[in-house]
């Protein structure tokens, strides 16, 4: 299960989780960064996402200005669901 949270900034919403996706934090902030991640590569597949960080269990997932909050939810949904 995935509960969306706002935060300060209006191009960033933290998704905290039922259970633990990161056991140390990890910060990303390109597609190319989060290589090595299956998670982090996966939210940076959904368009307009620009930043990723992990910690524990919670998310914080960061876009481009102007981005379709509904379909990048739909997305953080999608792939915080199908993590292992």
């Amino acid at each position: 299960m995935v509960k969306f949270q706002e935060t300060p900034n209006p191009n960033a919403v933290k998704c905290v989780l039922d259970r633990a996706v990161a056991a140390e934090r990890r910060s990303f902030f390109s597609a190319e960064q989060a290589g090595g991640d299956p998670i982090a590569s996966a939210l940076f597949a959904i368009p307009g996402v620009t930043n990723v960080l992990m910690s524990d269990d919670w998310v914080t997932v960061g876009t481009a200005p102007g981005s379709d909050w509904k379909a990048v939810k739909a997305g953080i949904s999608r792939v915080l669901r199908e993590a292992p």
